[in-house]
């Protein structure tokens, strides 16, 4: 037998499971979406099972069905009634859902569509108290059902937060190994994006499904061109809402320090993971937390929450310690110094915090002291002695970022001694191959050392019991979720807590008093040492789990320490710390088509982004409009002025500037009497519902998705203005001239919501439109309190400010004079770069120096010479960074090739200083 598949086809998600469930020998074969591999087929049909008769099934689930007969699981009653189902309800919904989701953009409203058939799932499930769909085994009804949701609920769990029982059923068969490698075979890891090639070959759906598959009041109806059809009872209540005006008083006021949690409020606690104070951040960390974190608490404040937001430099470990040693500072100074850099950075780009602190303090000392005795006071710390790599020469034990190797997993040569930078996985130190001291270059010896750690298997159950209703109860973004689960599954170890360092916390116990509190035990602690510094009563935001809610704002590889180790932490020391609520985890942001590098020179760091003459809001604008919310993302100068031209210059931009410039020109500065006909009520009715859906996704968190809706409305405004031409009306009769005014007061009423709309993503656009508006304070209040209202918040005769173009052009030359600056080493600098090689290489030795020149083995008159050795070991060094830093940059093949023969004469050269063979035998099994 052989089975026919290929990427991206949902399809085949179920027939690789149920092939991998059963355990039938069958060969498998991916093919392209094109291949015609049923011969007496018209259209290519895959996934498609050739059998030994030489016959062809190339029905999904009758595959399947296959699969589990020929491992003798017979299909009973129940079971065919699930497929019966599965075919004429929950996959025509499943069609309209993936055209919406992949080809559209629609993702908020596609997930709607399911809603019906999932319903109808979750009530069978909740009624039948079975494992699975049809007993306590999975069934093939399991498998097919697993893998025709798999796509949706797999890439937006909010698609099934109302269903408990099919979320708990969906995970359950989901965790199956076979499922997860099928899974993996299909979609890459890249989610719904993985399909878009195979869902684009595909008929369209029709707009409408059977009434099992989609209620009509389940999402919203669409026309043949795609437009939101708008009922009559929608326009009137649109108008209702409209009539109502601005709140009479405002409610916001200036902040008043410090915020404290409010009686009958809703208290929200905002953190984003603490930079680290060692270096400058690019703009893959500035999105991933701190802009990420300020976008949702400017929200929250506009929402009428009690916010507070705090963040900080993460200012102990072994990367500051390395920092130091490098620039030759003292850590303290390192840590001043970068601070400064990075609070900096942060006011350019408009980051609000509450406060900005750090975590070298005393307060950091007390709390995270204290945290330590209570877990030594409940007996979950636990002493052990581990082996650790020790440097001979600098004389110390090499924590974590103090040795570089190859890492054991994917081979990387730079990995770090706690992470792979490459494949992302955790690496013990003496794990890595081929390591070294990162200080003197030198091979590093295993030796022990006694250490402390946090007992997390003895915490297990407790943090099962607290993950279960978080996650359940709160908004963790999907990738926070399955990070969580896979540590727990593959089972909590315990957690080393101390580390051999000088500049740290200090470990309190007296056998423990020349270490220091490892960095992922300490860092966490630093939200409330530095709320603690801010006010004295931090607890009652650190110690009110009932009256708080705490958001989390990090990159995906921070999940584990914020979900596992730090609530662990908090709850062994049983002193009613506040948990966090909502994990919000972003994925990677790349620069173009490679890895930020400062040392390289690749890509934007923050301090760098003010120089481009680009405003902060549009970097903001452009970083929440790539935000990597689902999967990684990538930064493109290109795209971003492709955004800035199209989005804000002649979307948005247009829009606004349109709007206020009639007001100007056509009704001497004053909003004109508006009398709304049928097409303004349906405009009302369709912004209202943008605005609703903009809501929802940032109550939610999802801050790229909300965005979309702001564009949307700009756009409606757009395509309204372009209909009615009002510079066309105002030169005709009254009638006309009516219609021009009330097409302007609407418009200019849109431009004043979207002001609002725009404040957490663009602060000072936001500002400077409601300034050249005259807008009242009060529209900031009323628009997004509640459920969101769109009110004339600009009434007829109200005297606007002066109106001016909102955003500027990014020319091609520009961007491209941009994209070179900041793409890494320019031929230019070659030569500088090869004079220093040279330079290093004459300090040892004319002879090595020649050799370095011109890639030919020099000759040495024998015998040890340790000054030559050390000369030579920095040579040696240089010229791998420079080999590495090629490579990464993917230069000419040849060009690389010359340097690497550079970088192996070198090494002759120091072997004949160090008095040993130049020419050693190649090891056995290493590839040459």
């Amino acid at each position: 037998m052989k089975l026919f598949v290929s990427e991206g086809n949902p399809h085949c998600l179920k027939v690789l499971a149920a092939l991998e469930v059963t355990g039938v020998q069958c060969g498998v074969q991916t093919v392209s979406h094109e291949e015609k591999v049923v011969p007496f087929l018209s259209r290519p049909a895959l996934p498609a099972l050739l059998l030994p008769s030489g016959q062809y099934l190339f029905s999904s689930n009758a595959i399947c069905r296959y699969f589990f007969e020929a491992n003798g699981q017979e299909c009973n009653n129940l079971c065919n009634q699930w497929l019966e189902w599965e075919t004429t309800v929950l996959q025509p919904a499943l069609l309209q859902t993936l055209h919406m989701a992949v080809l559209q953009g629609k993702g908020s409203e596609a997930s709607k569509v399911l809603q019906s058939p999932l319903n109808v799932l979750d009530q069978s499930l909740s009624k039948g108290n079975m494992s699975y769909l049809t007993g306590e085994a999975v069934s093939v009804a399991d498998v097919v059902l697993w893998g025709t949701l798999h796509p949706v609920l797999s890439d937006s769990p909010s698609a099934s937060s109302e269903h408990e029982s099919v979320r708990t059923w969906f995970d359950r068969v989901a965790a199956l190994h076979s499922c997860q490698s099928a899974a993996q075979k299909v979609l890459q890891g890249k989610g719904l994006q993985a399909m878009k090639s195979y869902v684009q070959k595909q008929p369209a759906p029709p707009s409408s499904q059977c009434r099992d598959a989609q209620p009509c009041n389940s999402s919203p109806a669409e026309s043949e061109e795609g437009e939101r059809v708008v009922s009559e009872e929608e326009m009137e209540a649109a108008v209702n809402t409209w009539s109502k005006g601005l709140n009479s008083t405002s409610l916001a006021a200036d902040k008043q320090h410090p915020i404290l949690p409010q009686e009958g409020k809703r208290n929200v606690l905002v953190t984003s993971a603490l930079p680290y104070v060692n270096n400058v951040p690019h703009l893959g960390n500035i999105i991933g937390c701190v802009l990420s974190a300020d976008v949702f608490s400017r929200y929250g404040r506009l929402r009428g929450w009690n916010v507070l937001f705090v963040c900080g430099t993460d200012e102990y470990g072994t990367a500051t310690e390395n920092k130091a040693r490098e620039e030759g500072l003292t850590p303290q100074q390192i840590c001043d110094k970068y601070h400064a850099v990075h609070a900096s950075i942060y006011k350019w780009f408009q980051i609000d915090f509450d406060f900005f602190g750090r975590t070298t303090t005393e307060k950091q000392t007390e709390i995270a002291q204290d945290i330590f005795w209570r877990l030594h006071q409940n007996e979950y710390l636990v002493e052990d002695t581990v082996e650790q790599l020790r440097c001979e020469k600098c004389q110390r034990f090499l924590a974590d970022r103090f040795v570089e190797g190859m890492c054991p997993h994917c081979s990387y040569p730079e990995a770090r001694g706690d992470q792979c930078d490459k494949c992302g996985r955790l690496i013990n130190a003496v794990e890595l191959r081929e390591p070294q001291c990162k200080v003197c270059r030198q091979t590093p010896v295993i030796r022990s050392s006694k250490h402390l750690f946090l007992d997390l298997p003895k915490l297990e159950s407790q943090l099962e019991q607290w993950l279960d209703k978080s996650t359940s109860s709160g908004d963790w973004t999907l990738n926070a979720k399955q990070i969580t689960r896979s540590w727990i599954r593959d089972g909590l170890k315990p957690r080393c807590i101390t580390r051999d360092l000088q500049w740290g916390t200090p470990v309190p116990h007296p056998d423990f008093r020349e270490k220091v509190f490892y960095v992922w035990f300490d860092a966490p602690i630093g939200y409330l040492s530095i709320t603690a510094n801010y006010t004295k009563e931090w607890e009652k935001w650190w110690k009110n789990p009932h009256q708080v809610e705490l958001y989390n704002f990090m990159a995906k590889d921070n999940v584990p320490f914020h979900s596992v180790v730090f609530p662990c932490s908090l709850l062994g020391a049983q002193d009613n710390y506040t948990l966090v609520n909502h994990l919000v985890a972003t994925e990677y942001l790349n620069y173009e088509d490679t890895k930020f590098s400062k040392s390289r020179g690749v890509g934007v760091f923050g301090d760098m982004a003010k120089d481009t003459g680009i405003p902060s809001d549009v970097w903001r604008f452009y970083l929440l409009y790539v935000r990597p919310e689902g999967q990684d993302s990538a930064f493109s100068w290109a795209d971003m002025a492709l955004k800035n031209n199209s989005e804000l210059l002649n979307n948005l931009g247009n829009f606004i500037n349109r709007a206020g410039m009639f007001v100007t020109k056509f009704f001497e500065g004053c909003v004109p009497v508006m009398d709304l006909q049928r097409e303004d009520k349906k405009l009302l009715a369709l912004v209202g519902w943008e605005l609703q859906q903009y809501i929802q996704l940032m109550d939610k968190v999802k801050i790229r998705d909300a965005l979309k809706h702001i564009l949307n409305i700009s756009r409606h405004g757009n395509q309204y203005i372009q209909v009615n031409e009002p510079w066309k009306k105002i030169k005709e009769g009254d009638p006309e001239r009516q219609r021009a005014g009330t097409v302007t007061g609407v418009s200019v009423n849109i431009a004043c919501l979207l002001s609002v709309m725009l404040f957490p993503y663009m602060p000072a656009v936001s500002q400077t439109i409601r300034d050249q508006l005259n807008a009242p304070q009060s529209c900031i209040d009323t628009m997004l309190q509640g459920t969101g209202t769109f009110v004339c918040s600009l009434s007829a005769g109200h005297r606007i400010g002066t109106v001016s173009p909102l955003f500027q052009k990014l020319e091609a030359d520009q961007i491209e004079a941009l994209k070179k600056r900041f793409g890494g080493q320019q031929p230019e600098d070659e030569p500088s770069n090869k004079k220093k090689t040279l330079q290093n290489a004459a300090n040892a030795q004319p002879a090595v120096a020649a050799a370095a020149a011109v890639g030919v083995k020099a000759t040495t008159s024998g015998g040890v010479d340790p000054e030559k050795a050390k000369q030579l070991t920095k040579a040696v060094a240089e010229q791998g960074d420079k080999v590495r830093a090629l490579k990464a940059q993917k230069a000419e093949k040849d060009v690389v090739a010359a340097e690497v023969s550079k970088l192996l004469d070198l090494k002759k050269q120091l072997a004949l200083a160090e008095g040993k063979n130049p020419d050693p035998a190649p090891q056995k099994g290493k590839k040459k």
